[in-house]
């Protein structure tokens, strides 16, 4: 008997099933590769130090109270933990766990208002987009954050629609409730991109479907209800100061250049263009266009979510690529839907799509092509480079496993066969044959590119960790910053300052880490130099040398 797309559509069994299976690709591989520095290895430390103290209110790093981030996630990576122990696969567990809640809730809203073709056709798309799909094989904050910004103006949708009266009150409540996790999750950021997408859709509107103070009332008691009980545990076991550094913490992210991220404005803009092939290419003819006959107004409202928060982050001074991941679930929206309207004949391919879709996506497959032959060829394209850090890195004995090849192999080959079934109208093909290229291209790179380009760019330090492990000795970093040294060298107190180590008496050993082609006082500091390996040095001070 043969199955066809709209038979899976159909049958919510099948389609929750196949979503589930598809979803647990995200699982393999996250645990091939060391957490990458700062942010994977930042979160899982302080998961590590709230195990370790037994405090599990207050988010610490190197011993140190951590103001930048509320607990939410962090919780969610200890619980992970304690299952699979303190790894890079326990740190990542819960973003591939989100990745199948945000296939089956995509999948399911897409069934509940428009079809059970729209809403399968939804969920592949998105999990067939490069960034989308990568995203949930990491170990950040924002797959859990977004997804509870995603579930706030789902049901703030329902409510301003009023399509369900009797049940307004308790869709308000959940979608305060739902924003309120978004806050304990990353920050206030998470109330404000819903208030931003309320504000913009209502201005549009002339503010007529304006929410009754009941149901404001309601969002209300969901929002502060989640959030005064995270903020009552952490006054009453650690005072406001805690609580005041984040807020301030929160203002200078928006206001000032935070870490060196600091881009042009239209940065953003080219991360979602690139990053978010296939859905990219295919909904920007649509980014601009109001379609009202839309259940619930949904694509008026995917636009102001998707437009308020690219906008927000190209004005904002720090700019990180998953800053703008908000955008991925609206923009996925506006492709889905426009490849439904396709499929429906109700509007035409236009030659923007297909031809962009197609050339889009052999460059990119070349790019990852490239990616793989250079790092076969890494020694020849280290002679190339002035800076002695980087070329250093690449001077290292890399076992490139030619299936790394694959990858773009594997996207190329999805991307002519995408291309036929998008020309032939064959809408349903096309989302499977995205979804299926980009996940098997993920998960060979999971396995080949990825522990390649990781060993180039902090895998001698990792390892110089783990040795400060072994040897229960000090290890600090000089002139860059890491979080590394504490998650991989497994601290179990708080470690000073470097300056401290430089100057000071010691009674036992201390690594010191540094990157080749620092300017290294060695005439003023007698460390020992134990080894060199890629762009990273390791040093030895022993007690009674200054």
């Amino acid at each position: 008997m043969k199955i066809s797309f709209n038979d899976i559509a159909e049958n919510k069994r099948w389609s929750l099933l196949f979503l589930t299976g598809l979803g647990a690709l995200f699982f393999l591989g996250i645990g091939q590769t060391h957490l990458f520095d700062w942010d994977e290895i930042n979160f899982a430390e302080s998961a590590r130090e709230m195990m370790q103290t037994g405090d599990y209110l207050r988010v610490q790093v190197n011993y140190e109270p951590f103001w930048e981030k509320p607990p939410f996630f962090i919780w969610m990576q200890v619980a992970s933990m304690k299952l699979f122990g303190v790894n890079a696969f326990a740190a990542r567990f819960p973003n591939a766990l989100f990745g199948i809640f945000y296939l089956i809730t995509i999948y399911l809203i897409g069934r509940k208002h428009f079809s059970p073709k729209f809403g399968l056709i939804w969920a592949l798309v998105f999990c067939g987009s490069l960034l989308p799909n990568a995203y949930f094989k990491s170990g950040i904050i924002d797959p859990s954050f977004n997804f509870f910004i995603f579930l706030s103006v789902y049901f703030m949708i329902r409510v301003i629609s009023g399509i369900d009266e009797e049940k307004r009150g308790q869709l308000a409540l959940l979608s305060g409730v739902f924003s309120g996790l978004s806050v304990i999750t990353k920050g206030p950021v998470g109330f404000l991109l819903l208030g931003l997408t309320l504000f913009v859709y209502l201005v549009i509107k002339r503010f007529k479907p304006f929410p009754k103070v009941k149901y404001i009332f309601a969002f209300l008691g969901g929002l502060l209800g989640i959030i005064l009980i995270w903020l009552t545990m952490e006054f009453s076991n650690n005072g406001f100061e805690i609580i005041r550094q984040f807020i301030a913490y929160q203002a200078e992210l928006f206001s000032s250049n935070v870490a060196g991220h600091q881009q042009p404005f239209y940065y953003h803009f080219v991360v979602v263009f690139f990053g978010c092939f296939p859905i990219s290419i295919i909904a920007i003819p649509h980014l601009l266009k109001k379609r009202s006959e839309t259940n619930l107004d949904f694509h008026l409202w995917m636009l102001c979510l998707f437009w308020g928060v690219l906008i927000l982050f190209s004005i904002v001074t720090t700019k990180i690529i998953h800053y703008s991941s908000m955008t991925w679930v609206p923009l996925s929206f506006v492709a889905a839907y426009s490849l439904y309207l396709i499929d429906l004949k109700k509007i035409n391919l236009s030659g923007f799509v297909k031809w962009g879709y197609l050339s889009l996506g052999i460059l990119l497959s070349l790019a990852f092509i490239a990616i793989a032959y250079f790092i076969g060829n890494n020694y020849a394209f280290a002679e190339k480079i002035a800076d002695p850090f980087i070329a250093a890195s690449l001077r290292q004995d890399i076992s490139m496993n030619p299936i790394a090849f694959g990858v773009g192999g594997i996207l190329l080959i999805g991307t002519i066969l995408g291309f036929i079934f998008l020309k032939k109208l064959k809408i349903g093909a096309f989302a499977i044959t995205t979804a299926g290229s980009v996940m098997i291209a993920f998960l060979i790179a999971c396995y080949t590119l990825l522990p390649a380009v990781e060993q180039f760019a902090q895998g001698p330090a990792i390892e110089f960790y783990k040795r400060s492990q072994k040897e229960d000795v000090k290890i600090v970093t000089f002139q860059f910053k890491s979080y590394g040294q504490y998650f991989y060298g497994k601290t179990e107190k708080h470690r000073e300052e470097m300056d401290w180590f430089l100057i000071a008496d010691i009674d036992e050993p201390v690594y010191l880490v540094s990157k080749q082609g620092n300017n290294w006082l060695n005439d003023k500091f007698k460390f020992e130099l134990i080894e060199c390996k890629g762009g990273f040095c390791l040093y030895r001070r022993n007690p009674g040398e200054k």
